[in-house]
């Protein structure tokens, strides 16, 4: 024991102050190699750990922790490891803080992920704290358990589960369709959750646009009061309105329940002549348009040259007629008797007269005209 006192003596003294106790290793602790690689975890809480303490991978110990530490700004201890260089532990392991016995030393237990273990643990690696955890303290569970006996409601245990029996006793089919419809509802919602996050981002905007037109709404409510005044002042009469509208709707109901079958028979004996125009119906658009080109319609088309209508019109008169204007007659025109001039033919009187058409007639009747 001397010896052993003198060495550690002496070896803090070589060393000098920056070398203390907890850095010696302890006595049958894990050998870690010549070449060891570094790992660190991050804890929400790490209770009373302590360097030196061990590292094991299934209950062998591989390591020891070398610090324990609270990084600057952060909120999770953070435990540094040394291991042996020969264990290998995939990239996703995780990390647990347990204790040896009832009263023994904790250590951090190191294990490969249920499934899914990908690539392997590298030197410098750190364990998030989404893959650390610990294992309840024999003081947690000896408190919970003084709570649960002194007055913890375990008295009443039993009043609780006879009363749930009670409850539940002759509506098991009740309760099994009510969970199956919980399950089925469940079920939907999480089917449908992006329309119910899309659904409630959409009314997000729409609270933050009436927030934003605060103003406006304010003053469109203030200028509905009066019109809502006005509408109570009023609303004896809109009452009666309303009951006018319904007897007229009953007298309108009556008049057409008494008129349907005259309505009827007027329908039915209009059907003949809608069934004809509707047989008529190509021929009557065609009369409609050579009405309106009579007398010229399409039929004469063919009696007209060019821009005029080839027409002669012959007229006889009573004899003793007075024509106004007087017409001239040529002296002589072909057919005319020999008026003791040799019996030829002679211009006209006057050049004036336009010429007649020739007619099959060798004599006019006196004061006759063509």
């Amino acid at each position: 024991m001397r010896r052993l006192a003198g060495a550690l003596a002496l070896t803090m003294l070589t060393t000098g102050c920056a070398m203390g106790v907890q850095d010696l290793p302890l006595p049958g602790g894990a050998d870690v190699g010549d070449h060891p690689y570094t790992v660190k975890a991050q804890f929400a809480n790490v209770l009373n750990l302590v360097p030196q303490s061990a590292v094991r991978v299934n209950d062998v110990a591989v390591g020891r922790v070398t610090k324990v530490a609270l990084p600057a700004g952060g909120w999770n201890a953070e435990v540094t490891m040394v291991l042996n260089r020969k264990v290998k532990l995939p990239a996703n392991a995780y990390a647990q803080l347990r204790q040896s016995g009832l009263l023994g030393e904790k250590y951090i237990a190191l294990a490969a992920p249920p499934s899914g273990a990908t690539g392997a643990l590298a030197d410098g690696a750190s364990i998030p704290p989404d893959r650390t955890n610990r294992n309840p303290e024999v003081e947690e569970v000896l408190g919970a358990l003084s709570l649960l006996l002194n007055g913890g409601g375990i008295a009443q245990l039993r009043t609780i589960t006879a009363e749930l029996n009670n409850a539940m006793r002759g509506n098991e089919p009740q309760i099994r369709s009510l969970l199956e419809r919980a399950a089925k509802l469940t079920g939907d919602l999480d089917a449908n959750k992006q329309s119910i996050v899309d659904a409630l981002d959409g009314l997000a905007r729409l609270t933050g646009t009436l927030n934003a037109r605060k103003q406006q709404i304010t003053t469109v409510l203030d200028d509905m009061a009066p019109g809502l005044k006005v509408l109570e002042e009023q609303r004896g009469a809109l009452v009666r309105m309303l009951g006018s509208l319904d007897a007229l709707s009953g007298v309108a109901v009556k008049t057409v329940n008494q008129s349907k079958d005259d309505m009827v028979a007027d329908l039915r004996a209009l059907e003949p002549t809608l069934r004809k125009l509707s047989d008529a119906g190509r021929d009557l658009p065609k009369a409609l348009q050579v009405l309106l080109t009579f007398p010229f319609t399409d039929a004469v088309l063919p009696a007209i040259k060019g821009d005029y209508m080839n027409t002669y019109l012959r007229v006889t008169a009573v004899p003793g007629t007075e024509i106004i204007p007087p017409l001239k007659q040529p002296d002589t025109w072909p057919g005319k008797p020999d008026g003791g001039d040799g019996g030829g033919t002679s211009k006209p009187a006057s050049s004036s007269l336009l010429p007649l058409p020739a007619t099959d007639d060798a004599t006019h009747p006196a004061g006759g005209t063509s």
